[in-house]
C-alpha cells in the first residue's frame, strides 16, 4: 500500500491539488532517505573532513522532510499556517542541503544524485506553496 492510494481514498480529501500534495509528500520521503544515505556515504569518504557541513546538511534535510512528509500526509483538520510554515522550512532545508551538495558534487557522486533529488523536493514544496496560496 502506498501513501498515494491511501491519500486517494481518504475520507476527508484536501481541499489541495491533489497532485501537487501527492508529489510533495512522496518527494519529500524520497529526499529524506536520499540525504541520510548521502551523509552515510560521505562518513566513508576519505576527505570526510571536507564533508562536514554537508553531512549536517544532509541530516538537517532529512529530518525536515520526513516531518513534512508527514505533516502533509494527515488529511483530517488540516492547519494551512502550520502546513505552509514547514513545506516552506523544507523547501529551505532542501535548498541548503543542495548548494552544499553541488559543491562536493564532481568528486562525489552521491552528493550529485542528493543534489538533483533536494531540487525535485524544493520544486515540490514551491509547488504546494503556490496551491495552498
Amino acid at each position: 500500500m502506498s501513501v498515494r492510494e491511501i491519500l486517494e481514498v481518504h475520507p476527508q480529501p484536501s481541499s489541495l491539488d491533489r497532485e501537487a500534495l501527492l508529489r510533495c509528500v512522496e518527494t519529500c520521503f524520497d529526499c529524506a532517505a536520499t540525504c541520510v544515505s548521502c551523509a552515510d556515504a560521505s562518513l566513508g569518504e576519505k576527505d570526510v573532513q571536507e564533508l562536514i557541513r554537508c553531512i549536517r546538511l544532509s541530516l538537517d534535510c532529512a529530518d525536515a522532510c520526513e516531518a513534512t512528509g508527514r505533516i502533509v500526509a494527515r488529511q483530517t483538520a488540516v492547519d494551512l499556517l502550520v502546513v505552509g510554515a514547514m513545506i516552506e522550512a523544507c523547501a529551505v532545508a532542501c535548498r541548503v542541503c543542495r548548494e552544499e551538495c553541488e559543491r562536493h558534487a564532481a568528486h562525489h557522486q552521491h552528493c550529485a544524485l542528493t543534489a538533483a533529488i533536494c531540487l525535485r523536493c524544493e520544486q515540490a514544496c514551491d509547488d504546494l506553496l503556490a496551491a495552498i496560496g
